[in-house]
């Protein structure tokens, strides 16, 4: 898989499939979870409603279609809330791996991802890009071209850093 970085709005870069870190209630919300549904538009919330009436536990993932954003599906993953003490490593991999299997039921081959929990959850940007980049250079999918949507230029130099060390 190739892995990409861009300082784009991921709510503009053309992929088959949008990754959303979302809240477990899966209700829309801040940060990149609010972006994706107001550029998305309703038929996300009302998917998500449908599909999810309790929401889903951390380091699970969901989908929907992309309603108005440039791609077919957002996948939807609940990374863990650093700052409220979700620490374990396992669940923000999960995110990935589960963010990935939706990806292939689907024959998604580019995939557009945020730095998921390295916002408002506070996971620390480097931990988070090598977490990230590792979990999706070892997991087996299809994808063929992740792109990481990075506006902060703390999460663009931490996974620069975590893509060159995996090289």
């Amino acid at each position: 898989m190739e892995i990409l970085l861009s300082t784009a709005d991921i709510t503009t870069v053309p992929a088959d499939a949008i990754v959303n870190a979302a809240h477990h209630a899966l209700r829309g919300g801040g940060g990149v979870d609010g972006a994706i549904h107001r550029a998305g538009g309703p038929t996300l919330l009302a998917e998500l409603i449908e599909r999810y009436p309790h929401g889903l536990p951390t380091g699970e993932a969901g989908w929907t279609t992309a309603g108005n954003l440039p791609a077919s599906y957002v996948i939807h993953v609940v990374g863990p809330n650093h700052t409220a003490g979700q620490t374990d490593p396992a669940l923000l991999e999960s995110c990935y791996r589960n963010a990935l299997r939706i990806a292939d039921e689907f024959g998604v081959r580019r995939l557009s991802l945020p730095a998921v929990s390295a916002g408002i959850y506070g996971w620390p940007a480097q931990s988070a890009a090598d977490i990230a980049v590792r979990t999706l250079r070892r997991t087996p999918t299809s994808v063929e071209t992740a792109t990481f949507c990075l506006v902060a230029p703390r999460l663009f130099d931490a996974f620069s850093t975590a893509t060159a060390a995996e090289d």
